[in-house]
């Protein structure tokens, strides 16, 4: 009796421990899971602080970089930023420095490559002819020549802008995208139609003026009247009734808010109307 007791508890406690064995094992194995699940998450947090202080030296280097006024090698890493860390969280920051370098470099006296000529006032030239001429702005030719009325003398020298500039309008962000080919010059921020009633399509620039009077439904708003909601600037569409124009309403900008037309700050919209010249086209997306 004896031998056969002790070998039932034996049998019974190898049981026992057995069972202990594969809860401590089964135990283990779960910790050991979470604890392999837990370390992409802390690599890849530890990878999101590396990017973004990147992000923040770069940007400072470009801070520095433009105060002192190396320009070119300051755009060269608001553009690596942009390329690199498109969710750097000062990335509308930077996406704002780089646009207004461009647009600098636009206005600038500086002869660059496949984008300028230099021309040489002939008989018979005048400021409109060689603008038209050469598919740009007369105000463009004037601001980057340092010229303070439209008079040209025969053999003088210009610099001119030969860049073919569209335009690309995005209803669902708010923005409007000022491009030379597929390169985004800059971004501005707009305000489009309310209840999406800006029209998709693609557009051209047709009809261009300052100070333009409003003739509304309500009745005929000059320039400097309080009620004219086109602003300074106004850049028609070949559709009617729809284009580019100023605000009174600042405060707006980036809401859908307007009859169906697009609107921008003033300073914005005339700095744009100086860029690009009647036939310039205007694409319009969801």
């Amino acid at each position: 009796m004896f031998n056969y007791t002790g070998g039932f508890v034996n049998k019974r406690n190898l049981i026992i421990a057995g069972i202990a064995v594969i809860i401590v094992a089964l135990i283990w194995l779960g910790v050991a899971k979470k604890h392999a699940e837990s370390v992409p998450v802390v690599e890849a947090a530890s990878s999101t602080t590396e990017k973004n202080s990147s992000a923040r030296d770069m940007y400072q280097k470009a801070v520095e970089l433009q105060k002192t006024g190396k320009q070119e090698e300051a755009k060269k890493v608001y553009q690596n930023i942009m390329t690199e860390h498109p969710d750097f969280e000062q990335i509308e920051t930077v996406q704002t420095s780089l646009g207004s370098l461009n647009v600098e470099q636009i206005f600038s006296k500086k002869m660059i490559d496949g984008k300028t000529v230099e021309y040489e006032i002939a008989p018979g030239d005048s400021l409109a002819k060689i603008a038209k001429k050469f598919g740009t702005t007369m105000s463009l030719v004037k601001r980057s020549n340092g010229m303070k009325t439209d008079t040209v003398r025969l053999g003088q020298k210009l610099r001119i802008w030969t860049g073919k500039f569209n335009i690309l309008v995005n209803k669902a962000q708010n923005v409007l995208m000022l491009k030379e080919g597929n390169e985004v010059v800059k971004v501005y921020r707009v305000s489009t139609g309310k209840e999406n009633s800006t029209p998709v399509g693609t557009y051209k620039i047709k009809v261009k003026q300052v100070n333009p009077v409003w003739y509304s439904k309500t009745g005929v708003y000059p320039p400097e009247s309080p009620e004219n909601q086109l602003g300074s600037r106004w850049m028609g569409f070949d559709l009617e009734s729809y284009g580019i124009h100023g605000t009174i309403a600042p405060d707006k900008i980036g809401q859908q808010v307007t009859a169906g037309c697009v609107r921008m700050a003033n300073p914005d919209v005339e700095e744009l109307y100086d860029l690009v010249p009647q036939g310039t086209e205007v694409r319009i997306i969801d």
